[in-house]
């Protein structure tokens, strides 16, 4: 027991027989193991230490290390053009277009936008071969008279290829209606009705090969390096 003095409201107080015990400061331990420290870090993060994205033997991050140690300098947005489809199309000046003199008017279409020529010939189609290219179509009412139209006389096709010139090309072309294709369009601009509508196009990347190989063979398609490519493309 020991006597002590205490000091409050500006007053020194005497006290006596306190236990120095009761003066001593308590010190609590708490024991934390190494599997909860790991819980609490988890939830305190805004991706898990566990996520197999991060994980260093995930096949991302193999993949990763893969690819910047052939190339330290790559870059997100050359990755993403790698990554991009180069599709063909079938592109086909109708025997009215040709009549009416419009071949190099629409070919120059395709040539001010960017796409790559690989084929183009002048060329008389046969029935058999219309028959063929629009066999989708056989059921219609309107068939034979489509294939007396397209093989009324010679036709201009073509072969194109770019990145997504399937669907660029259709909005190039515009609606098979005329009258309801937008201004600017081939078809807004140098037609007026659908049986006359000048030119065909793919309407489906598969098309595009399928239509390529039936109207050219391959002694006839030509594979070059544009020079303006660059100034095309990233």
């Amino acid at each position: 027991m020991e006597g002590v003095v205490v000091f409050g409201g500006g007053r020194a107080v005497a006290a006596s027989c306190v236990s120095s015990s009761l003066l001593r400061p308590t010190t609590t331990k708490f024991t934390v193991s190494a599997s909860t420290r790991r819980h609490q870090h988890q939830h305190l993060t805004a991706f898990p230490s566990h996520s197999h994205l991060f994980s260093s033997s995930s096949p991302y991050a193999k993949s990763l290390r893969a690819k910047t140690a052939s190339n330290p300098c790559i870059f997100l947005p050359h990755l993403i053009a790698s990554l991009e489809q180069v599709d063909q199309t079938y592109i086909m000046v109708k025997p009215d277009g040709v009549q009416r003199g419009l071949v190099g008017e629409i070919i120059s279409r395709f040539e001010k936008k960017g796409f790559k020529l690989t084929g183009l010939k002048l060329f008389q189609c046969s029935k058999e071969l219309a028959e063929e290219h629009y066999k989708d179509l056989k059921g219609k009412s309107f068939f034979p008279k489509l294939i007396d139209y397209i093989t009324s006389g010679p036709v201009v096709c073509m072969a194109w290829e770019g990145v997504g010139i399937v669907a660029s090309a259709r909005k190039l072309i515009g609606a098979t209606d005329p009258l309801q294709a937008e201004p600017g369009t081939i078809r807004g601009d140098l037609a007026v009705q659908t049986g006359r509508n000048v030119v065909h196009g793919s309407d489906s990347p598969e098309n595009g090969k399928r239509e390529i190989a039936l109207w050219f063979n391959e002694a006839e398609l030509c594979q070059w390096n544009p020079a303006q490519a660059s100034w095309l493309r990233e």
